[in-house]
């Protein structure tokens, strides 16, 4: 993606279901379960590079020792510092003490049999290590403790936070992660008192009434009283301090979380190849856990997947289809390759089936795998082309007729080349804007100057920020007679607030296009007009409200907007005509038929709370206020 934008976040949950001994003995090794971890969020470091931290539980503690253990790590080298620090607690040890496993239980931070590990791709906030999860609500009863990590965000935080008020409570601070663990801590709370008060009253005493409270918490009950105002898209993880853990995904199945378990372990990642990778497992074992359900694995080891809140349509993101996800999942890379051979009808119809003044390619580095799949429908467009030319000829073909039909194929190039390294310390706004120009290199030589027209696909276009400065100021070096940038996802024009950095309509090139028209076309007032709706809608219940910026957008075509795009990225000293090409929203649902979250492309949200911030986001930007529309 030339603009980067970000999200929430990564999740790794391993339990292992098997004393500590069985791994030392089967795996050479006592921190078997450390070792998976550190695996599964390497390979997940894609959905997170603002931090990381990880959190273990120790069963059968005895009191007075230390189970829960927790370590947070921020900066360029997040990952490294946080497993060697986790690991210096080791290096000392001799191989009697790493085989005694009761000692290392005792003596040793991290030697837990329930383990969670997050990667933070911070949506908003400062970058500091209080940011990063897991985090912790802490208690001296052991099955009040609770350790909460996620991949979420909450379109209705106020609301939730008020009710945290009404219960009595007294948060010391209004975020997301803060507020979803106080929910499930207090009816987390809630079901550990009941169930202390109906043995008490049978005359049990308050240490044996412990383990009858590990064995009888219904941690189904308590998500499902905790989620029951959530509104948002989410995973939610917790491990409770006497060993039950769980995963939470939300009803419309908007954010991922796949499982897989044996007799030996339990693991949740927020992907699936990462469990296939650490795990050696097959793509049909790894399952996802089902919208509105929770993956709860109790401390004797049982694991189920419960209901929790009603099921929505399902509505998962495509975006992790598109760009988030790693596209080694079989699924998500034959997906991307779909996208980029459904715009090829957009390209050959632009280039007027010209294969001999075209070049192909892609911009790195997250477009490769849609940019092979357009060069196999431009393959296949090229086959049809020649069969026809060569039926033309008739029976009194020449070989050198014949020959120069069959050479014609797609000229396929890598024209650029992100330049990882490049870092800009000048203070100077003219001569820093030059050096942001050149954060890609150009391949020269190959591009026939003012004949060629050069078509790059690239996953999606957020801002145009990067085209204008960078892209298309590079390839205009190579005199090109035309420059088509294509989207392998459709326009941008609504903002997210399930999880992706894109609340705030006034970055979306596609929204700035549409004021544009409005302007050229003298209909301001229509944004006058939908900003009075968008105040009225507020006065509304939230199930009531409707998105009125839609109404915007129904005034111009997608070409209409298409076109004002590639205007707003070429500066005006630039050459060569630009166009661009989106994909259209019925490609991406024929290319991604099992995740039609489409409501950043579309405005059709999946939940209630997101009509809400919409027109929160369209009354931010005509009052000039430059906040989320979101807490």
């Amino acid at each position: 993606m030339s603009d980067q934008i970000k999200h929430e976040c990564g999740l790794a949950v391993i339990r292992l279901l098997k004393p500590l001994e069985y791994y030392l003995e089967k795996y050479g090794t006592p921190l078997y379960g450390l070792n998976k971890l550190q695996l599964m969020m390497q390979k997940q470091r894609n959905r997170g590079q603002d931090g990381a931290g990880i959190a273990t539980i120790k069963l059968d503690m005895q009191p007075g020792n230390r189970y829960i253990s927790r370590k947070r790590s921020i900066g360029n080298s997040y990952l490294k510092d946080l497993f060697e620090g986790v690991f210096s607690n080791f290096n000392d040890l001799t191989q009697d003490q790493l085989s005694d496993i009761p000692w290392l239980k005792v003596n040793k931070p991290y030697t837990g049999e329930v383990l969670m590990g997050h990667l933070r791709y911070g949506t908003h906030g400062a970058n500091n290590i209080e940011a990063v999860h897991p985090f912790l609500r802490q208690n001296n009863w052991i099955s009040r403790n609770l350790v909460c990590a996620g991949n979420f965000n909450m379109t209705n935080i106020e609301e939730l936070f008020d009710e945290l008020l009404s219960f009595g409570q007294y948060p010391k601070e209004v975020s997301d992660t803060v507020t979803i663990m106080e929910k499930i801590g207090h009816f987390l709370d809630d079901e550990v008192q009941r169930i202390f008060n109906v043995y008490k009253q049978e005359g049990y005493s308050n240490v044996a009434i412990n383990q009858f409270i590990a064995e009888q918490l219904d941690v189904q009950r308590i998500l499902t009283r905790a989620a029951r105002k959530f509104d948002g898209g989410y995973v939610i993880a917790g491990m409770i301090g006497h060993g039950d853990a769980f995963v939470l995904r939300d009803p419309a199945g908007i954010r991922p979380a796949f499982y897989y378990y044996d007799d030996e372990v339990a693991v949740v990642a927020s992907e699936r190849p990462p469990i296939q990778t650490c795990f050696d497992v097959r793509h049909h074992q790894v399952r996802e856990i089902k919208p509105g359900h929770a993956l709860i694995i109790k401390k004797n080891g049982e694991v189920s997947e419960v209901s929790v809140k009603e099921e929505l349509p399902r509505n998962s993101c495509s975006f992790e289809r598109i760009y988030f996800s790693k596209g080694t999942d079989r699924d998500i890379y034959l997906e991307r390759k779909k996208l980029g051979e459904y715009v090829v009808p957009q390209i050959l119809k632009s280039i007027n089936y010209d294969f001999e003044n075209t070049i192909f390619s892609f911009i790195p580095n997250t477009a490769e795998v849609a940019y092979f799949g357009m060069l196999e429908g431009l393959d296949k467009a090229c086959n049809e082309i020649k069969k026809k030319k060569l039926l033309e000829l008739g029976p009194n073909a020449t070989p050198e007729d014949i020959d120069k039909i069959l050479a014609m194929r797609p000229r396929a190039e890598k024209l650029a080349i992100k330049d990882e390294k490049l870092r800009t310390f000048i203070a100077d706004d003219v001569v820093r804007g030059e050096m942001v120009s050149h954060v890609y290199d150009v391949t020269y030589g190959i591009v026939k100057n003012e004949v060629d027209t050069l078509v790059l696909i690239d996953d999606s276009i957020v801002r145009g920020t990067t085209l204008r400065d960078s892209i298309i100021y590079i390839l205009a070096h190579l005199k090109p007679k035309k420059i088509i940038i294509v989207s392998s996802a459709p326009q941008i024009r609504y903002p997210d607030c399930y999880g992706i950095d894109m609340s705030k309509m006034k970055d979306f090139v596609a929204f700035k296009a549409l004021t544009e028209l409005l302007k050229r076309d003298n209909k301001e007032d229509m944004l006058n007009e939908v900003y009075e709706k968008c105040k009225l809608e507020e006065l509304k219940p939230v199930e009531d409200m409707v998105n009125h910026v839609q109404e915007l957008y129904d005034l111009y075509t997608d070409e209409d907007i298409s076109g004002k795009v590639a205007e707003l990225v070429r500066a005006r000293h630039i050459r060569p005509e630009v166009e661009i090409i989106y994909q259209t929203v019925e490609n991406l649902h024929k290319a991604c038929p099992d995740h039609n979250g489409d409501w950043y492309f579309t405005g059709n949200y999946p939940t209630v709370g997101g009509v809400r911030v919409v027109n929160r986001a369209f009354i931010n930007y005509m009052e000039n206020n430059n906040t989320r529309a979101y807490a």
